[in-house]
C-alpha cells in the first residue's frame, strides 16, 4: 500500500465543483418534515447489564417513515444535572452490537447513543437490531445502489433521516442537556454524522473518522474498493441509468451537507486509504461550514485510520464543546 491520492499540500486546498442539485434543501426540509410527522414516541427500555457504574438504556425511536430504529444509551449511573451526548454511527455493515462494547464516552462522564443502521448489521461486529422495510429496484449488492434512479427512494435518504430522528430523539431523554449534542462516527458512521450535522446545524460538535460517502465522483474514479465499486459494477451493467444515478447521488454527497453544517467539526484523514480515498475526505472537511475546524492525518495508515488512538483526543476535544 502506498499514498496514491494527491500530495498532501494539494489536498489541502482541494475543492472540488458539485453538481449540486436546485431543490436540495426543499427535499431535505420536506424529508425531515415528513418524517417528524410521524410523532416523537421514544420508547426507553433499562437493561440488566452487570455494569455498577453506567446505566444502559434500550431506545427506540421513530425514524424515517415512523420505522422503528434500534439505539443503546449508555451514561454514568450517579450523576447530578443533565448529561451533554454523544450520538455516534457505526460503520457499513455493522450494528449496534452489544451495550457492554460502548463504554468509553460514558465512563467519561457523557451520555452516549450508539445507533443502528437499517437493514445493517451483519457484516462484522456484534449485530444490530432494525430492519429496512422499504424495497427497492433492481441494485448492485450492498447498500449503495439501492433506489439509485430516484432520490426519494435510496436508502441513505432513509438513513440520513434516521441519523436526525437519533438526535431528535436524545433530545426528549430525561437527564440529557438537549442544547449539548454532538454526533461522531467513523467510515460510514461519519458519512452520517457529517449529514446530521448539515441538516441539523444547531448540533455543537461533530467528529467525522476516515469519512464514507463524501465526493461519490471521485471516489468512483479512483477506487476500485468497495463499498464504492458497487457504483461501478451497476453502471458496468446498467449504462442507460448514468445520468439518474449520478443525480441521485448528488442529494447524498457529504461535501453538500459538510457546506451546511455549523458545528465545530473534528475530521481524521488516513492518506493510504483506498476505501475513503484521502481526496474524499478532504472535499468535505474543506468544505465545512463551521468556522472551528480541525483533521487528524495519518499518513501510513490505510482505512483503519487512527483506530484505538482517536479515542483520547476525540474526547478531549469533545470536552472543549459540549
Amino acid at each position: 500500500m502506498a499514498q496514491f491520492d494527491l500530495p498532501l499540500s494539494e489536498l489541502e486546498q482541494y475543492r472540488p465543483t458539485l453538481d449540486e442539485p436546485g431543490d436540495f434543501d426543499a427535499f431535505w426540509s420536506g424529508t425531515i418534515a415528513e418524517a417528524r410527522g410521524f410523532g416523537d414516541d421514544v420508547r426507553i427500555e433499562r437493561v440488566d447489564s452487570g455494569l455498577t457504574e453506567l446505566t444502559v438504556d434500550d431506545v427506540t425511536f421513530p425514524g424515517f417513515g415512523g420505522h422503528p430504529i434500534k439505539a443503546w444509551l449508555v451514561r454514568p449511573a450517579r450523576v447530578d444535572g443533565p448529561l451533554p451526548a454523544v450520538v455516534e454511527f457505526v460503520g457499513y455493515g455493522g450494528g449496534r452490537g452489544l451495550p457492554h462494547e460502548q463504554l468509553g464516552f460514558a465512563a467519561a462522564g457523557l451520555a452516549h447513543l450508539v445507533v443502528d443502521t437499517r437493514g445493517q448489521g451483519s457484516g462484522w461486529g456484534s449485530g444490530g437490531d432494525t430492519p429496512d422495510p422499504v424495497g427497492h429496484g433492481p441494485a448492485s449488492p450492498g447498500f449503495m445502489t439501492r433506489g439509485i434512479l430516484d432520490p426519494a427512494e435510496h436508502y441513505y435518504r432513509r438513513v440520513f433521516t434516521d441519523g436526525v430522528r437519533a438526535v431528535d430523539a436524545v433530545r426528549q431523554i430525561d437527564g440529557i442537556d438537549p442544547a449539548r449534542v454532538a454526533v461522531a462516527g467513523t467510515s460510514q458512521g461519519g458519512g452520517i454524522a457529517i449529514a446530521v450535522a448539515g441538516l441539523l446545524p444547531d448540533v455543537v460538535a461533530a467528529a467525522p473518522n476516515v469519512p464514507f460517502l463524501c465526493h461519490f465522483r471521485r471516489a468512483v474514479q479512483i477506487t476500485d474498493a468497495d463499498p464504492y465499486a458497487e457504483i461501478t459494477r451497476y453502471l458496468a451493467v446498467h449504462r442507460e441509468h448514468e445520468d439518474a444515478a449520478w443525480r441521485t447521488l448528488s442529494y447524498l454527497d457529504g461535501v453538500a451537507f459538510a457546506r451546511r453544517a455549523r458545528a465545530a467539526g473534528l475530521f481524521s484523514v488516513a492518506l493510504m486509504d483506498t476505501i475513503c480515498p484521502p481526496s474524499t475526505v478532504y472535499a468535505a472537511f474543506n468544505a465545512w461550514g463551521g468556522t472551528d475546524r480541525e483533521i487528524d492525518v495519518y499518513p501510513y495508515n490505510g482505512h483503519e485510520g487512527g483506530q484505538h488512538y482517536r479515542f483520547a483526543p476525540t474526547l478531549a476535544w469533545l470536552r472543549k464543546h459540549v
